[in-house]
Order: C-alpha cells, then structure tokens, then sequence
C-alpha cells in the first residue's frame, strides 16, 4: 500500500511522514523528490523548467520506483509530495493502481496565513520564494480537484503528532 501525503509546502508532509512510518507496521518513507533529485543530476542537464514535475519521466520513475521497492519488500510505501496537477496525479495514481497497489491519499492542509508563517519561519530551510510561490497554486488545486480525491487532515491548529495519528488510524480503520 502507498500512503501519499499531498499539500503544499508548510504544510508538514516531511515531519508527518516520519510519524507515520512510525505507526504503521512495515511502514518505509520514500520521498519521491529523489527521483527529482536524480533527473536534476544528468549532465548536459534536461530541458530548463522551474519543476522537475514537469520532466516526462518523473512520474513514471516514480511509479516504476514506487512499485519495485514494494516488490522488494512489501509493507507500506509513506510518500510525502506535492503534487499539483491533476493530471500528474491521474497519471501517477492510475499507474500506480494497473500494479494493483492500493493508494491511501491524504493531504494535510493548513490555512494561508499558517502557511506563509511555516515558511518565513523554517528553521532548517529558512524563508523561501519557490515554497512561497506554490502557495497559490495549492489553493487553486484544493478549489478544483484535490481536496475531492483526498482525505483531508486540517494541520492549521494540530501537530504533527497528531495529524501523524490521525492519517495511521484512518489507514488502520481505527
């Protein structure tokens, strides 16, 4: 099974992931911004673009990755990114389910206000512009599609520790 958390920088996807590795049984945190990672490494690099989301093979990488390690072994897969484009989700999503791999997506919201604080006041990243400038695009994204394909968890007045508990009890059936 893949547990994904979705939303938007500030949010807590990193920190809740943790947490909720923690609480499920054969759980492992994968983080498919690696697979960014990698892509940004070729040498020349890949066409110029302002999101490695936006390279072709990203998603598929992530599924093939996704579903390889699940092969390997088993368990849960944790997945903490934002993804903004409903077609990049479509795609990612489908991919993953003609593998047969059932997907539990969650996205931990948090109101503008709270996310502009989270993101001038990171202490490990500090402020920054690219996490301020997908702000708006979250929000268009929650209007539209994403809130209507997840289960929202409000991290606006919650810690992580709860949104944490909240995700595993909804995967648990508790």
């Amino acid at each position: 099974m893949i547990v994904w958390l979705n939303g938007t920088h500030g949010a807590g996807k990193t920190t809740t992931s943790a947490l909720v590795q923690q609480l499920l049984p054969g759980a492992r945190v994968f983080d498919a911004e690696k697979v960014g990672e990698v892509l940004m490494d070729i040498k020349p690099g890949l066409p110029a673009t302002d999101n490695f989301q936006h390279w072709e093979p990203w998603r598929p990488l992530v599924i093939e990755t996704a579903r390889r390690v699940l092969e390997y072994t088993g368990g849960t897969l944790v997945m903490p990114m934002t993804v903004l484009i409903e077609s990049y989700w479509r795609e990612i999503s489908d991919g993953l389910t003609e593998y047969g791999i059932p997907i539990r997506h969650f996205v931990l919201h948090a109101d503008q206000e709270t996310l502009r604080n989270r993101i001038q006041n990171d202490q490990v990243l500090g402020p920054s512009t690219f996490r301020f400038a997908y702000l708006e695009p979250y929000a268009e994204a929650a209007r539209s599609w994403l809130h209507d394909e997840a289960e929202v968890i409000d991290t606006t007045h919650i810690t992580p520790e709860q949104a944490a508990r909240q995700i595993a009890n909804s995967v648990l059936g508790l």
